[in-house]
C-alpha cells in the first residue's frame, strides 16, 4: 500500500478522503492544533487553516494511504509543538525532550481492519526520522481496559502501537490516554 506525503499537488486527494464532514465533524485534522475558539468557528475555518498549512510547503503536515490509487487512509504527524492542545494538556504534554507526535489516525469506512492505520505508522516513524526526529509519541486508547467507538480511537490503540515498536511512556490517570513512544533515531540512520 503506497504512501505519500500531502503536498500541495495531492490537496484534492485529502478531500476526496474527509469528505464533506471533514474527515470528522468538521474536523479537518485541526483539533490538535488550534484553540477551542478557533476550532468553533467550524468546518469551512478548519478546512482553510488545514489547506494553509499544506499550501505553506514548509513541512507536509501527514501522510496519505492510497488503494488502487485511491486514498484510504490518513495520519498526521509534526513536532508537539505543532499541536497546541497536546501542549496544554495535563495528560498528554509530559515527558522531555523534543518529541514528534501522532495524534490523529482517519481511515475510510470500509477499508478499517485491513492495516491501513498500521501502514501508515509505519511510515510516520520513516518521515519523522528522515526531517530530524529522535522520538515520536501517539496518545492511545486500549479497548481491552474499556470499550471505544471508532470515533475515539482516532489517536490509535495500544496494540496498534505496540506492533510498530513504540511502548507505553505514560497514562496521568485511569481514564486517560496511554503515551506511547519510540525512539527513531534507528530508523534516520536506516533511512540515509
Amino acid at each position: 500500500m503506497p504512501v505519500h506525503p500531502l503536498t500541495p499537488d495531492r490537496w484534492a486527494h485529502l478531500e476526496a478522503l474527509f469528505g464533506a464532514n471533514g474527515a470528522c465533524g468538521g474536523c479537518w485534522c485541526m483539533w490538535w492544533r488550534v484553540t477551542a475558539k478557533e476550532f468553533e468557528a467550524g468546518s469551512a475555518a478548519n478546512r482553510e487553516r488545514m489547506q494553509a498549512i499544506v499550501a505553506d510547503g514548509d513541512r507536509p503536515p501527514g501522510l496519505l494511504a492510497y488503494e488502487d490509487g485511491r486514498p484510504v487512509g490518513w495520519v498526521t504527524v509534526a513536532p508537539r509543538e505543532e499541536f497546541g492542545r497536546i501542549e496544554r494538556s495535563r495528560d498528554l504534554a509530559l515527558l522531555d525532550g523534543p518529541v514528534w507526535s501522532v495524534p490523529c489516525f482517519y481511515v475510510a469506512a470500509g477499508q478499517r481492519g485491513r492495516g491501513v492505520a498500521s501502514t501508515l505508522l509505519d511510515a510516520v516513524v520513516r518521515f519523522a526520522a528522515r526531517h530530524g526526529a529522535r522520538t515520536v509519541e501517539g496518545y492511545a486508547v486500549d479497548p481491552t481496559r474499556r470499550r471505544f467507538t471508532n470515533s475515539e480511537a482516532y489517536t490509535g490503540t495500544v496494540s496498534l502501537f505496540e506492533a510498530a515498536g513504540f511502548t507505553p511512556a505514560a497514562q496521568r490517570t485511569p481514564s486517560s490516554r496511554i503515551v506511547m513512544r519510540r525512539d527513531v533515531s534507528t530508523a534516520r540512520r536506516r533511512a540515509r
